[in-house]
């Protein structure tokens, strides 16, 4: 619909020059009415007699609310009577109310009092919009009374937002059935109160200045939804913006700072156990092929290369410069790399903004902006780049090639990763710290990552995100085609605490988070086990063809817990057709189980595996698999093992690829008989039924958002 942008600016200039951070309720009225937010019938009234005549003019039963620029929360105040059904209870209103509000906030500014048309019978909900420190502006949904005071039943989407996905802020809800309808009770007009969703979020992203606003309550019935009261504050000191480099630009020096055909260290040293030595060995013991230059004041040569005072000194292009040199001297140094023209400093130093050196931190990213440098950065371990052998680090240096890309913000969860990646054989291509994010952060590395043809799966250790609406825009378009796993730390209370006080990071509402990162298409993961393994499952799993999925289990308890996991993680067990429940059953005990789960019962030798994993895959109805065994002398572990390599291995020379995944229960062989599949690219997990189910939601969450099933 088109809005009516200059009668809010109309309002929004008489606050401003009034110095005010709220709209009386008339002004909210007609902010609302500018943007097509219904609301009820009603006047203004300075007097007893002024409030009687009003309420004549609307009708009975009326509303009073107290009209004050300075009483926010008129309920709390006393300020709100319903049910008002003669002149004479509507006179006696005002009266209460004049003095309610006296006693409340003695000397508050009063306009006077609100008289509303009393609506009928309808469900209260609540509409609103705040402004979030990383992510700006959001619109807001929730039920109204208990289930958002108490029960934080809340949505979120970044505003502006669409008609579709306001509507669907309705399903994102615990009263979702509630607005439905239920016991006989007519739903709610679900066009109608999505258009007053969707003109709030335009409302609040085409008028930066309004902070918050609360629709509250609103009442929806099956005719449309009308905004009762209306709260709005303001805040005309605008905050800066945080400088967005154009997609073109941040590629081009990603794509050096990744990819680098030579590297300066800067800090270089002959000595063991320094972290200029470290980085040194890491470069050249991981067999990078690029040119190195070490930087160094004194020496002339470190580990067999020459040795450069200065990094001007090199008379040669560089990519990126690493430093390794105390967080005092990093500025200066850094104007030097600008000058060189180097793209991209690596900045491993800590002692800046985690332990309150904020303005420390600050002076280096003002040199970098002045000189163009990108900064990875500071307080980081360093990063690998597998494909170029690059182990621009500290640390273990690492060298499985594959094609996962990792992130993370604390150094402790960066060596976790490379441990994880080693046990479970999983390949990457790159393992970025980002530490404290003076500038790069990950949508940086997102539109990098979403062009590198080594990458084809990311996942992100996140504590805060500088700039949340810059990577929900990166994010959103990435994962249309590789999987994107984000692991939010700080999403209890406890948890952001640390997080500020471990890389000074501003840990933000966890409720908006998870929105933000569902409406960006983004895999939450909820720990980080659950990443790691979502992110070598989405590697090694097939993309599924369908939602129909299967359990075959040699263990009836196990088939239990794997079909609750199933509901859990959003899987559909698929409704066995007739004919191929005979063909189960033709392999299967009498005494075993046909339907979904398929229990074959425990005591069944190799070939009653063999034959049921043969025919779930073969049979075209079934998109993906679910295996419990149950370690048996009858079957052993690897003899299972064995015969799933072998039946899946010929099901992918026939052109199957199915998702497949397993779970072992059994002593301590199934820990070889999974590390075999695992070993043959078959998700296998010991002592679990619910991981292998959360690997293979993972997988079928994202070919949802790709709009591949």
């Amino acid at each position: 619909m088109r809005y009516d942008q200059a009668a809010v600016r109309v309002v929004l200039d008489q606050v401003r020059a009034d110095g005010r951070r709220a709209l009386t309720a008339p002004e909210g009225k007609r902010v609302c009415e500018a943007y097509g937010i219904a609301a009820p019938q009603e006047g203004m009234a300075a007097s007893a007699a002024e409030v009687v005549a009003v309420a004549r003019q609307i009708g009975f039963p009326v509303v009073l609310k107290i009209a004050s620029p300075d009483i926010l929360h008129k309920t709390d105040a006393g300020g709100v009577l319903t049910g008002l059904n003669s002149a004479a209870e509507v006179e006696q209103g005002y009266a209460t109310i004049m003095a309610n509000a006296a006693a409340h906030q003695p000397g508050a500014v009063i306009d006077g009092v609100q008289v509303q048309g009393m609506l009928g019978a309808a469900h209260e909900v609540i509409v609103g919009a705040v402004t979030d420190p990383s992510f700006g502006k959001l619109v807001a949904f929730g039920m109204g009374g208990v289930m958002v005071e108490v029960m934080k039943d809340i949505a979120f989407r970044l505003a502006p937002t669409s008609h579709q996905e306001a509507v669907g802020m309705l399903d994102d809800i615990a009263g979702a059935a509630v607005l439905r309808g239920v016991r006989g009770a007519a739903g709610v007009n679900r066009d109608a109160l999505g258009a007053v969703i969707e003109n709030v979020s335009h409302l609040v992203h085409d008028f930066p200045e309004i902070s918050e606003l609360d629709l509250n309550p609103v009442f929806a019935d099956s005719a449309g939804a009308t905004a009762v009261d209306v709260r709005i504050l303001v805040d005309f000191a605008a905050a800066p913006a945080r400088p967005r480099p154009s997609q073109h630009d941040i590629l081009r020096a990603m794509r050096r700072i990744m990819q680098p055909e030579s590297v300066a260290v800067i800090g270089a040293s002959p000595d063991d156990g320094k972290i200029g030595n470290s980085v040194m060995k890491n470069l050249i013991n991981g067999g990078y092929q690029g040119q190195i230059y070490p930087i160094h004041p004194r020496a002339e040569e470190i580990l067999g290369r020459r040795c450069y005072q200065r990094v001007t000194d090199v008379p040669a292009e560089i990519d990126i410069a690493i430093f390794c040199i105390p967080a005092r001297f990093v500025a200066g140094v850094l104007a030097e790399v600008g000058e060189k023209g180097i793209p991209g400093a690596i900045l491993i130093p800590s002692g800046f903004a985690e332990v309150g050196e904020d303005a420390l931190q600050q002076e280096v990213v003002k040199v970098a902006r002045e000189h163009n440098v990108r900064l990875m950065g500071p307080n980081i371990y360093g990063f690998y780049y597998t494909h170029r052998n690059l182990c621009a680090t500290f640390c273990t240096p690492y060298d499985e090639k594959g094609a996962v890309a990792l992130s993370s913000q604390s150094g402790g969860v960066g060596m976790a990763i490379i441990g994880f990646s080693r046990s479970a054989k999983m390949g990457v291509s790159a393992i970025v710290g980002l530490g404290n994010k003076a500038d790069i952060d990950e949508d940086d590395l997102l539109t990098f990552f979403e062009q590198d043809p080594n990458t084809q799966v990311v996942a992100m250790h996140v504590e805060d995100l500088k700039d949340g609406r810059a990577f929900a825009e990166v994010a959103q378009r990435v994962s249309k085609h590789k999987p994107v796993v984000v692991l939010k730390a700080g999403r209890t209370a406890m948890g952001a605490r640390a997080a500020r006080s471990h890389t000074g990071a501003l840990a933000g509402n966890d409720a908006i988070y998870d929105a933000v990162l569902r409406q960006s298409g983004v895999i939450r993961a909820r720990n980080l086990n659950d990443m790691l393994e979502f992110a070598r499952g989405l590697q090694v799993l097939p993309t599924p063809q369908g939602e129909n999925v299967v359990v075959v289990t040699g263990a009836g308890g196990s088939g239990v817990l794997l079909s609750d996991a199933c509901v859990d993680h959003g899987l559909n067990l698929m409704a066995m057709p007739p004919d191929l429940d005979d063909a189960f059953k033709a392999f299967i005990p009498p005494f075993g189980a046909s339907g979904n789960p398929i229990d074959i019962t425990g005591g069944e030798p190799p070939s009653t595996y063999r034959n049921t994993i043969k025919l779930a895959l073969d049979d075209a109805r079934i998109h993906a698999l679910i295996l419990g065994y149950w370690h048996t002398i009858i079957t052993p572990p690897m003899v299972f093992a064995t015969l799933l390599q072998e039946v899946v291995t010929e099901a992918r020379a026939l052109g199957i690829h199915k998702p497949v995944v397993a779970s072992l229960v059994g002593d301590i062989e199934v820990e070889d008989a999974c590390r075999y599949l695992v070993d043959h690219n078959i998700l296998a997990y010991p002592y679990a039924t619910e991981k292998p189910v959360a690997v293979l939601g993972a997988k079928y969450r994202w070919a949802r958002i790709a709009g591949l099933l």
